[in-house]
Formats: structure tokens, sequence, C-alpha cells
């Protein structure tokens, strides 16, 4: 007779082990109003909605201190596409710094890299392969200097910041050695043309911006590496122990930073239909910026390719809204200054106060 059998003991309930990955979904015990108006996509569609509140704020000024422009609709229609084309250049630059902060780095050289893939595209030698030769020559000096900027950081163990400042100084020397600090003239029609190109009356660089954001949106969102990108940014610790290799994916974001610095090199390089050391100045700046008010986190681990677009959008709006009332560089430097302090500010906070009364309010 086993224990408990006629002994009028009662057995304990069996307990059946929990199965290996069976967690429970984390909004189950999270109340209604919360689930509402917290997480990450709730806050990053808040984020945007307010971004494209300002961006229409700066219209509306614009519509104010200028009405006889604006009130003319071809005029209207043609500034906006030059918004975009004004954008398009650092746009691209944007999207691969995006990926770089939410992995955790950060790139000061990118402006430099610029400059040194364009004016590597455009010497007499390269210039000799026609414009297969200079986009290619573009690209791949572009990539090759990113993946020396996560060689040094990842393998060699350098800060981010002063791998970075380093090759900024590097690239633009290099550049200037190359030029001889004169400006090269780029002769090929096809790569010039790029910047008057339109098809059904948008200038190509905009589908260029368009083609490079889309395919930076569905990397972030829809695959692997999009999602290593994240943790490794959030917790390069929890990343490792799980599996990533940390070191390997932060060169390949560098990689990709440099391979949209390519890019944007053969566009400006189109638009100014010359290259020169001193091209793309302060680049790194403007990109930086434009993904910080876009809710990308210095600190890494979060981040969106529309928040980045949009903030480089609004830095475009800004500065062709000073540019129609005739309001001097260093003005509009000052507002972009204080844009940039408030979206941290904003990003210290991350709306934590906001969506906790909602939630509050709404359970």
């Amino acid at each position: 007779m086993t224990l408990g059998e006629g002994t009028g003991a009662t057995r304990s309930p069996s307990v059946e082990p929990a199965r290996i990955g069976a967690v429970k979904h984390p909004d189950a015990t999270v109340p209604r109003g919360r689930r509402i108006w917290g997480g990450e996509s709730s806050e990053n569609t808040i984020r945007n909605l307010v971004l494209l509140g300002v961006l229409v704020a700066l219209i509306v000024i614009g519509a104010v201190t200028q009405p006889e422009l604006y009130s003319d609709s071809t005029w209207v229609w043609n500034n906006v596409l030059s918004i975009l084309q004004l954008a398009s250049v650092i746009g691209v630059v944007t999207v691969g710094m995006t990926f770089v902060i939410i992995g955790g780095g950060i790139d000061l050289s990118v402006g430099a890299i610029v400059a040194l893939a364009g004016v590597w595209a455009t010497t007499v030698a390269t210039q000799s392969f026609g414009p297969g030769g200079m986009i290619f020559t573009a690209v791949t000096v572009g990539v090759g200097v990113g993946l020396v900027n996560g060689l040094l950081i990842s393998y060699g163990k350098l800060v981010p910041f002063i791998a970075t400042l380093a090759m900024l100084v590097a690239a633009r020397g290099l550049a200037a050695e190359i030029s001889g600090k004169q400006t090269q003239i780029s002769e090929s029609t096809l790569i010039n043309g790029i910047a008057s190109t339109k098809l059904l009356g948008i200038p190509l660089l905009v589908y260029i911006l368009a083609v490079v954001a889309a395919i930076g949106w569905v990397l972030l969102n829809r695959t692997t590496f999009g999602r290593r990108t994240v943790a490794v940014g959030g917790n390069p610790e929890a990343a490792r122990l799980a599996g990533i290799n940390v070191k390997r994916h932060t060169m390949l974001l560098y990689a990709l930073s440099g391979l949209c610095c390519g890019i944007a090199a053969i566009m400006l390089t189109a638009q100014a239909t010359s290259a020169q050391a001193a091209m793309a100045n302060l680049y790194e700046l403007d990109a930086i910026a434009a993904a910080i008010i876009g809710g990308t986190l210095l600190s890494g681990g979060r981040g969106t390719i529309v928040g980045s677009l949009l903030g480089v959008i609004i830095f475009a709006t800004i500065t062709n809204l000073f540019a129609i009332n005739g309001l001097s560089t260093e003005a509009q430097n000052m507002v972009k200054g204080g844009i940039i302090i408030a979206a941290v500010l904003v990003q210290q906070f991350r709306f934590n106060a906001v969506t906790q009364f909602l939630s509050r309010n709404k359970s």
C-alpha cells in the first residue's frame, strides 16, 4: 500500500511543469487605460503627431509672415518640392545615423565620409570609368570608412565619440590631400542629371530618399537585424548573453552608416556638379539633431525611421522659412539649438508623466 492510500490522507494536487516559452502576454495584467495610452508604440505615435503639429505650425508661420507667397498655389507646391529636395541628402545620412544611435553608438564622421566619398568619386581616374565607376567608388569608400569606424569601436574598444571624431579629422584631411584642396568638377552628365531629373513632377532625389527610408524602416522593424540593433543598444550585455555577436553587429551598424554616406555623396555631388573636401560640413550635427527630435534615444535602444525623417523635414522647413523671410543663418542656428535642447528634455521624461496621467484617468 502506498502512502496516503486507506489512511484518509488527501493527495496533493499535481503541479504541471511550466512550459518553456509560455510567457503571459504583457498586456494581460495591465489596466485597460494603460494598454491604450502606454507602451512604446503609442509613445512613438504621440511623438510623431507632435512633430507633425510642429511642421504645421511652421507652415502657418510662413503663411502669416509671407501671405503673398503662400497665396500662390504654384509657388507653394514648388516650395514644398524645394524643402523635400533640401532634406533629401541629409535625410539619407540621418537614416544611417538613426541605426547607429539606436545601436548605442554615435558617428561624428558622417559629414567627412560624405566629403571623402564625393572627392574620391570625382577624381580624374575614377571618372574615366564612367558614372558606374563613380557610384561604385563612392559607396565602397563610404562602407570602407564605416567598417574602419566599426572595427576601432568594436574590436579596438575605443569610445565611439573618440573614434569617429578622429575619423572626422582624418577623412577631411585625406579628402583635402586627394583633391589638392581644389574643387573637382563632375563631368558625368548622368550623375549631374540626378539632381535635375523629375519623375511625375517630383525630383529624383526625393525618390532616392524615399527608397532609402523605406528600406531602413523594413530593416529596423521587420528583420532580425533591426531587433538585434534595438537589443544591442538597449542592453549590450543582455544581448551578448542572448547569443548576439555584439561586436560584429556594431561593426555592421557603422558600415551601414557609411553606405548611407556613400549614397549621399553621389546625391550631393549631383546637386553641386562638383565635390570638395569642405562639402557636407556639419552634416553630423544635423543628422544627430534630426534623429534626436525624431525620438531616437542618445543612450540607444529606441528610435524610429519615420520620426527621424520628420526631424529632417522640420529642420529643412526651418531653413526654408528663414530664407524666405531673409533672416540670418545665426538666428536659424539658435532656433535649431533650442529645438534640440527641448527634444532632449522631452526624451528625458519620455512622456511618462503624460502616459501615466492618462492611464490613471482611463483605468
